[in-house]
């Protein structure tokens, strides 16, 4: 990665010629949201191959998710092309299984309450200033977007409840579902267990773990390709025994412990994109949290629409 720093760096929200908030970081390279990348030749070959994704079979399963969406009662979603590719795509343009995970999607803060409603920057705002999770400038060779979450000693749950690391999670996949890059390839998520402390294995509740599993594998239109778990020691087993119930194969498959050993973890995520405390050669330091939530901040407009979409608010029982 470059090693030429900006002479006179100071971190901040920049904006693009199409008024686009990004993070420029100290050699140029940038944190964004990339809803208007469009994919190369090298991902577009990847949507035929893996998803299916041709003109035909593209137009064709459009058509039929509107109409199922159009039968849903009480369904409120925008039906143009953008959102009808971003919904089908992590599910290889099949319109019945689509519709199934669009329910299951919407429902959610139907079965769980206010830890699945009102996913916006501001109730997200605390888990970006203490850092908790962040996004990495680049993609991995695969081109799938990376994500980090703290959940070891640096997380204080007395300072930032577990429910709102759970919001800043489904606030991170909002905008990744929004990226056609990440719709193709997918994402990859670390979770960073450094130094869990005993204390925090309480946090982690039977229905806590069912929730966030019920969200992983049934709910969020997004290809989750691995979660890898790093730093995790005999503490984290505990935490772990309360989610092995309900975690399903394909899932689990995709889990990968590599503990403090990082030459396993440079096996599936490249040195030279990870920062020095993962043995990564990408050492320019990330802005501070408070930057980031400036810059998820600057799409409250678009996060305030995305929460009207869904079933209507008087409902009063959920769809099967």
């Amino acid at each position: 990665m470059s090693k030429k720093y900006i002479e006179d760096y100071k971190p901040c929200v920049k904006f693009d010629e199409k008024q686009l908030p990004y993070m420029e970081l100290g050699d140029g390279s940038v944190v964004r949201l990339e809803r208007y990348v469009e994919p190369d030749e090298k991902t577009k070959e990847k949507a035929k191959r893996e998803l299916r994704e041709t003109d035909d079979v593209k137009e064709k399963a459009m058509n039929e998710l509107r109409a199922l969406i159009a039968k849903e009662n009480g369904l409120h979603l925008p039906t143009d092309e953008e959102y009808m590719v971003m919904f089908l795509r992590p599910c290889k343009f099949y319109p019945d299984s689509c519709m199934k995970r669009i329910k299951n999607f919407y429902n959610l803060k139907y079965k769980y309450g206010i830890v699945c409603d009102e996913i916006t920057p501001n109730n997200c705002r605390q888990v970006f200033e203490k850092e908790l999770i962040s996004l990495i400038p680049y993609r991995d060779p695969e081109g799938r977007r990376v994500m980090f979450i703290e959940a070891g000693k640096k997380w204080k749950p007395s300072q930032v409840p577990l429910e709102e690391i759970f919001k800043a999670v489904q606030l991170l996949v909002l905008a990744s579902m929004a990226e056609p890059m990440t719709q193709i390839n997918g994402a990859v998520v670390v979770i960073d267990m450094l130094d869990l402390p005993l204390s925090h294995v309480v946090q982690f509740t039977p229905h806590f773990a069912a929730m966030i599993l019920e969200y992983v594998q049934d709910c969020i239109l997004m290809r989750l390709k691995a979660v890898h778990i790093v730093n995790n020691s005999y503490i984290f087993n505990m935490i772990f025994a309360i989610f092995k119930p309900f975690i399903r194969e394909k899932l689990r498959k995709r889990i990968f412990f590599h503990g403090k050993d990082m030459k396993s973890f440079h096996k599936h995520i490249p040195r030279d994109i990870l920062p020095p405390k993962y043995d990564g050669t990408f050492d320019v330091p990330l802005p501070p949290g408070k930057i980031a939530a400036e810059m998820f901040d600057a799409y409250k407009k678009e996060f305030d629409l995305i929460n009207t979409y869904g079933y209507a608010e008087d409902r009063k029982k959920l769809k099967s």
